[in-house]
């Protein structure tokens, strides 16, 4: 049985980290994900990294893909690209508003080649003319501090100044962002055989991770608290490393309580319900606090398994080796000819039908060859792009 996007094939023109991982995950479905690189390749291959030989995000955020080198500044490349695009279903950049149209990739142009192209362009801050930052440069931290989430997670921790979340969350959100658009773009070309030019952005992907406090009702003051913030549940030290507790339900409340030796709270009416305790957090967490102190982290999260949301706080490496992880198979094994064998992230979701492998991020240019041969190229014309430094 094929995969769900089986014979959808995607030109991926996206460099850094949100773009490249949402058509990642369109090839995590079974799409043909083709990168399409300048000659100096995604600009993410070239920054610092701990991993010899290769960049350690390039590899997270690029599986499932070929590469191959194409040069759209070179008008042989460029005619090159414009072959590739009459045969295929989808185009992903991550350009700023104004270069599209300067190298001649804008949608009005490719989808005269391509009717029905579903033509996915990904900004900082969105496209209309009428936005100040339109074409200022955007990145996930720059986001982060410019909607709030920089702020909020400053005030979250206490910390007396605006914090940035680790690990690109606005970048990574914003890749589910861009799969949405253009899987609900390829639906409705099924059932219109329309094609159309789709928009994603950090801007929007930012605020829309906030949804839940992004609420400004007409009575209230502009400057107002709409988190919770600071709660009786938490992160506190144990005997040995730290555990994480959340009791919002009366069940876990009561459990908690019993395991920490604590049953008078559990039966105490100024703790017998979750805004009752948010409120009284400051009587509560002392509480909480010295009893967690009495045994390790992991000794609290075997005891209270399946009866207190707890887990002992752990690195990102205990994840290659955790059973519950292997359990799910989130981990697979690769071979890269610079990198050697390397373990890395598998498919975010799991489909009953049509899974396909994963498959190692590409070096650069690894496939240009086999990629222009697909699309009906000859080896002697492809020689010819490599001469006038089309291709490579």
């Amino acid at each position: 049985m094929t995969a769900g996007l089986e014979g959808i094939v995607v030109l991926d023109l996206t460099a850094y980290l949100a773009g490249p991982y949402g058509c990642a995950l369109l090839g995590d479905v079974g799409a043909d994900v083709i990168k399409i690189e300048p000659p100096a390749g995604d600009n993410t291959r070239n920054y610092p990294s701990t991993l010899a030989e290769e960049n350690r995000t390039f590899l997270g955020a690029n599986r499932n893909k070929r590469s191959i080198v194409l040069d759209l500044k070179n008008p042989d490349g460029l005619a090159a690209f414009y072959r590739l695009v009459e045969k295929v279903d989808v185009v992903v950049h991550n350009f700023r508003p104004a270069v599209p149209d300067r190298l001649g990739i804008d949608y009005d142009t490719l989808r005269l080649r391509r009717p029905g192209l579903i033509y996915c362009s990904f900004t900082g801050y969105g496209e209309n003319e009428n936005g100040p930052l339109r074409d200022h440069p955007g990145f996930d931290t720059m986001l982060q501090c410019f909607t709030g989430l920089a702020a909020a997670q400053g005030a979250w921790t206490g910390a007396g100044q605006p914090q940035i979340l680790a690990n690109s969350i606005v970048d990574y959100y914003s890749a589910s962002m861009v799969t949405i658009a253009i899987l609900s773009a390829l639906v409705h070309r099924l059932r219109t055989g329309e094609g159309q030019h789709v928009k994603a952005s950090l801007l929007r992907s930012a605020i829309s991770l906030q949804s839940g406090t992004f609420i400004w009702a007409e009575s209230e003051p502009r400057n107002i608290q709409r988190t919770w913030g600071q709660s009786f549940s938490g992160i506190f030290p144990a005997k040995d490393g730290f555990v994480f507790v959340q009791a919002t339900t009366p069940p876990f409340w009561k459990a908690l309580c019993e395991s920490l030796g604590l049953v008078e709270l559990a039966e105490d009416p100024r703790y017998d319900t979750v805004k009752k305790r948010h409120e009284r957090k400051d009587e509560i967490r002392p509480l909480l606090r010295e009893g967690l102190k009495q045994r390790t982290a992991l000794e609290w999260e075997r005891l209270m398994l399946g009866k207190v949301p707890c887990v002992a706080v752990r690195s990102m490496e205990d994840m290659f080796d955790h059973p519950q992880v292997l359990a799910e198979g989130i981990v697979v094994e690769h071979e890269h000819p610079k990198v050697g064998r390397y373990k890395s992230m598998g498919k975010a979701v799991q489909m009953e039908v049509g899974e396909k492998p994963t498959t190692r991020a590409p070096m650069l240019g690894e496939h240009t060859h086999e990629v222009l041969a697909q699309f009906g190229f000859s080896d002697d014309q492809i020689t010819a792009l490599r001469a006038k430094g089309a291709v490579a």
